[in-house]
Parts: structure tokens; C-alpha cells; sequence
């Protein structure tokens, strides 16, 4: 292995886009963050070293004996995360990329590719959420002081619209555009025929600066320095991988446990099958959010190794085969947990943690795998037991710091459960201990505080909702309806001064909130809850009911009285929570 005559990013990305270049199947699938990508362009434009690659040559004759993937090359958070599987049957050698995947990642994107990311409050499932944005430079002017960062030049990432209303103050240059000015002078032409060196001296100046040095940067600067290794050996090439990558924090061992997965199993591409399986348990109920930690692990939990660590030592090729045995049954186990977590009402935004899918995944391969556990009416006290042990993990938030030592003695108790779930024998397992599943007077109190649209809010409220059938859809409610809570509108609805604080620091509080049907919720709006309870509970038995069943407190419910209201409901919450707390006999 030695280093070879550097190259330039023009002659890299052509070789991505050509398909020279390709990942083996050690590969991780991750994409940088846009300040990653913004950031990296920031260094080559002020000479800065991008650090050296480590390329791996596959002579034709001995490609078919490996697994190689493309490059991605228009990103898409949702719909375009993965890297596609190569073609490798043509004539040619391959470049396998060991180390300098991001880095050629990222300078293929801002050159020649796309980048989709969700905008802030807008839903998963919206398609307009996911703008396609190109990279872009401003050339009229440095990255502003204000921005709070040390990069000199002002990359961002653009929808096409956005660079285009730059107005006055910015002209924004498609980066991949210096693809096409293929001669030094060309640089010059572009100037003028957009009016560039017209502008104010010191904007001309910038500009004709920058866009130069873009145009060196990638057409004449070697800068992409490189070690070429040409031992083919799976074995040798595997163990330089991960004495690379795992130096420091750039490679997770889940990345490293999915690389020798890839490599050793025998009948399946490990690659494909957890990716894809990820993104099946993803589209679950209303979506979530797990990833391949979480498959990785839960393998190693259910297929009972002792160690269940992620580290170099456990991923030998016996423990990558045996999970490779196990496979169908441990997807099974993860389908049918996430899809009982669903039924519990629980989504990407709600399950604050991922890890508690694993216990219930081991119980319900240790129980042989029943069919339709999720509905069926043989097992409803079994789903009751793990709901309760669920949403008590969840806002003891027990699966923080060192999972594991969860994990261990939790899998124990359920590898010898025989009368159901055994929520009681986990919570006397961690009496007295940090992970412990109980609740003091000081943790009901916090449970109360939990706010409208914070993740642990839905656990509290599912507590106190034992009953419903979340298989349909729940909202999160305010009962006094959010809209009427600002100081304009409270002033005009005759609210003391002395009390609009309160109003305001209480509007999204548990005592405020309630679980309630998606029509329902929907039809209550912005209707002030006392006129909207008239109206929906048409006799005193239905009022009392109502009341009852969502804990409020039966006195004068109007908005005036909210300070009261609020006072009440937290005590019948209280009451409540400690009521279920109880039960879990750990006090």
C-alpha cells in the first residue's frame, strides 16, 4: 500500500459519476449533515488539507467475488437514503473507497447532486416538507460575522427559488456550475455576462476572487491525496477497514457490527436485509424513527449471546452466523413488537426511547412467536402488563446512559417467565437501584410539569388513559383550546393582569391537556371548552361521564376560571398517577 499521484475533485467526482468508484459492502450508509458539506467546500476554498483516502483496486477478473454499492447522489431524507446496489458487469477494474466516503460523498452532492432535508414543523408525511436544494455560493460578499461560525465563504444549500430571490444583497453561483466552465477564461466570461464586474469595486473584487478560486479548487488543485491498496484478501482489506475506522468516534460499532455482518453471512446480504428491514419498521402505524442500532442490538440480545456489547471482540463470524440463522425469527420478534407499541398509540414523536422494543421483542420469540398477539383477546392481560412496564420505563427514562445493564437482567427474568409477562419481577429486580421503575412524591410532581408537544407528554397521559383503544387515532388536546392563551386576547376576555402569567405558564401543562379522538379534537377546535362540553354531552349523566373519564373537575369550567380549573386537575391527576403508581408495590 502507498500513497499514489494525488488527483483533482473534478477527476474524483467524474469517477463517482462514472461509476469508477464504488463502496464495498463494509461500507456504512450515512450522509453528512449540509454544515458538514458547507464546511468541507469552506476548507478546499482556503487551502485547508481535507485529510488522506484510502482506496482498495479489484482487478475484473475477481469483482464478482465481492459486493459493491453506488454512491448516493441526490439525497433524500425520506425517500433516498440508501446507497443503491452496483452493477458490476462491465470490463472494467473497480475502486473500492475504504476510507473517504463522506468526504466523496459529499463533493459528488455539492457538485453534481441534490440534497432533500425536512423543514422545521412540517409533517413526515408531507411531500412539500422535502425541498430539493443544490449547493450555491455567494459571490458578492464573505460569510457574515453573525453567523456565529469560522467559515469564511458563504456555501448553503438552496432550493433553486431561493437562490434565485437573492436580491441585491447576494448573488448565489450553483456550485456544480463550475463544472462547465472548462477553461480559466471561461471564469472571466461568466463574470461579465452576469454582470458581476459591474458591481460596487469591493463586490467585484470578491466576486471575481472567489469564483477564480472555485475554479482552481476543483479543476486544478490536486488535492485529493490518496493510499491504493491491492491485496484482494477479504480478510486483510476487512481489518484495515476497522483499524481506520475505529480509532475514534467516525465509525460506531453498529457500523462496524454490519460491516462483518455484510462480509460473513453466507446465504443473505446482511446490507440489505437490516436496511430495508429498518425502513419496514419504520413505516409502521404513524412511522418511527429506529435505526440500525436498535436491529443490530436486538440480535444480539435474541440470539442470546452473553456479551451483547457492541464491540470488535463479540462480532466474530460464529456470532455473525448464528444471528444469520436467527434471522427470520428475530424479524418476527421486532415486527410483532413494534407493531403492539403502535397499537399502544406510540409513534415517532411519542417512543422517546427505542430500546424498550427489544425486552418486548425476547418475550415474544421466547414465547414461540403467537400470532396475532397484537389483537387477539387471549393475551390482553399479557399487552396490559407490557404497556404498563413500557410507559414506566419510558418516563423513568430507565434506557438512558448504559442500556445494557438493563438489558442483561431484564432478558434473564423473561428467559424464565412462564405466567405472562413479568412486569412485577422487573421492577422488585431494580428496587433500590438508579434504574429503579419507582416514583417518589417529587417524580409525580415533575410528571405534571410535562409540556404540549415534549415527547414524555403522551406517556404520562397513556398512563392515565389505561382504557382507550389507541389502534385509532389520539390528540393530544388542550382542553382550554392554546388560541385564546395570548396577553392581547386574555386582556380582551376581562383577565386580570395579576392572573395572565399563570395562564400563560400553565396553557401547555399536563393539567391543560387530555387525550382525545382525532374527529372529536378536530370538531372542538378553537370552541371554548365550556360551550364545546354543552354541546358534546347533551344530559347531566353524559357531563358527569365525560368529566369523570378525562379527570376534570366538576365546577365552573369556564375560561375565566381556568386558575382554579387548572389547581383541580392537577390534584385529580395526581391522585391518579399515584393510584397507578402504586400498584407497582415499590413503595
Amino acid at each position: 500500500m502507498s500513497f499514489q499521484t494525488p488527483i483533482t475533485v473534478k477527476e474524483a467526482v467524474e469517477h463517482v459519476h462514472a461509476k469508477k468508484y464504488l463502496l464495498p459492502a463494509i461500507q456504512r450508509e450515512v450522509v453528512w449533515e449540509v454544515d458538514q458539506i458547507t464546511r468541507l467546500f469552506d476548507s478546499l476554498m482556503r487551502d485547508y488539507p481535507i485529510g488522506s483516502f484510502l482506496f482498495w483496486h479489484v482487478e475484473k477478473k475477481n469483482v464478482g467475488g465481492y459486493q459493491f454499492y453506488e454512491f448516493v447522489r441526490d439525497y433524500h431524507e425520506r425517500n433516498s437514503r440508501h446507497n443503491p446496489k452496483a452493477d458490476v458487469s462491465g470490463e472494467d477494474d473497480i475502486t473500492g473507497i475504504l476510507d473517504g466516503q463522506q468526504r466523496l460523498t459529499s463533493l459528488y452532492i455539492g457538485l453534481r447532486g441534490t440534497y432533500a432535508y425536512k423543514e422545521p414543523r412540517k409533517r413526515w408525511d408531507n411531500p412539500q416538507a422535502f425541498p430539493i436544494r443544490r449547493l450555491y455560493l455567494d459571490l458578492l460578499g464573505p460569510k457574515k460575522n453573525g453567523d456565529e461560525t469560522d467559515m469564511v465563504y458563504n456555501f448553503a444549500f438552496l432550493t433553486d427559488e431561493e437562490a434565485r430571490a437573492g436580491g441585491n444583497d447576494a448573488f448565489w453561483f450553483k456550485v456544480g456550475d463550475i463544472l462547465d466552465l472548462k477553461e480559466q477564461y471561461e471564469v472571466n466570461g461568466y463574470l461579465i455576462e452576469h454582470g458581476l464586474m459591474q458591481r460596487p469595486p469591493k463586490q467585484a473584487k470578491f466576486a471575481n476572487k472567489t469564483l477564480f478560486k472555485l475554479w482552481s479548487v476543483v479543476h486544478e488543485a490536486r488535492v485529493i491525496n490518496y493510499f491504493l491498496e491491492k491485496d484482494e484478501s477479504l480478510d486483510k482489506v476487512l481489518n484495515i477497514f476497522i483499524r481506520v475506522n475505529s480509532g475514534g468516534t467516525i465509525l460506531s460499532y453498529s457500523d462496524l457490527l454490519l460491516s462483518i455482518a455484510t462480509a460473513q453471512w453466507q446465504k443473505r446480504d446482511a446490507r440489505e436485509e437490516i436496511t430495508s428491514f429498518v425502513d419496514e419498521l419504520n413505516s409502521v402505524g404513524d412511522g418511527f424513527n429506529f435505526n440500525k442500532d436498535l436491529v443490530l442490538k436486538s440480535s444480539l440480545v435474541l440470539a442470546d449471546f452473553t456479551d451483547i456489547a457492541f464491540k470488535v471482540d463479540n462480532f466474530n463470524k460464529a456470532n455473525m452466523l448464528k444471528i444469520e440463522e436467527q434471522w427470520d425469527q428475530i424479524q418476527d420478534a421486532l415486527r410483532g413488537a413494534v407493531r403492539l407499541v403502535a397499537g399502544f398509540g406510540y409513534s415517532r414523536d411519542t417512543l422517546t426511547a427505542n430500546y424498550p422494543i427489544i425486552p418486548i421483542a425476547y418475550y415474544l420469540k421466547a414465547r414461540g412467536l403467537p400470532k396475532n398477539f397484537d389483537t387477539s383477546a387471549r393475551y390482553t392481560e399479557d399487552r396490559q402488563a407490557i404497556r404498563r412496564w413500557l410507559i414506566l420505563s419510558l418516563v423513568r427514562r430507565v434506557f438512558g446512559g448504559s442500556p445494557d445493564t438493563v438489558l442483561r437482567p431484564v432478558r434473564e427474568i423473561l428467559r424464565s417467565a412462564r405466567d405472562g409477562f413479568p412486569h412485577q419481577a422487573i421492577v422488585d429486580k431494580f428496587k433500590g437501584t438508579p434504574k429503579s421503575l419507582a416514583c417518589t412524591e417529587d417524580d409525580v410532581e415533575n410528571l405534571l410539569r410535562h409540556q404540549y408537544g415534549k415527547g414524555y407528554t403522551f406517556s404520562v397521559l397513556a398512563l392515565v388513559y389505561p382504557a382507550l383503544d389507541y389502534r385509532n387515532r389520539f390528540h393530544i388536546d388542550h382542553i382550554h383550546p392554546r388560541s385564546k392563551f395570548t396577553k392581547p386576547k386574555l386582556r380582551q376576555r376581562g383577565i386580570r393582569d395579576t392572573d395572565i402569567d399563570f395562564y400563560l405558564e400553565n396553557v401547555d401543562l399536563l393539567p391543560n391537556l387530555q387525550l382525545l379522538e382525532s374527529v372529536p379534537n378536530q370538531e372542538k377546535s378553537d370552541t371554548d371548552f365550556v360551550d364545546w362540553l354543552a354541546g358534546t354531552c347533551k344530559s347531566p349523566d353524559a357531563r358527569v361521564s365525560y368529566l369523570k373519564r378525562h379527570f376534570i373537575p366538576d365546577i365552573d369550567l369556564s375560561f375565566s376560571n381556568f386558575r382554579e380549573f387548572a389547581k383541580q386537575r392537577k390534584a385529580l391527576l395526581g391522585d391518579e398517577l399515584r393510584r397507578i403508581l402504586h400498584m407497582s408495590k415499590e413503595e
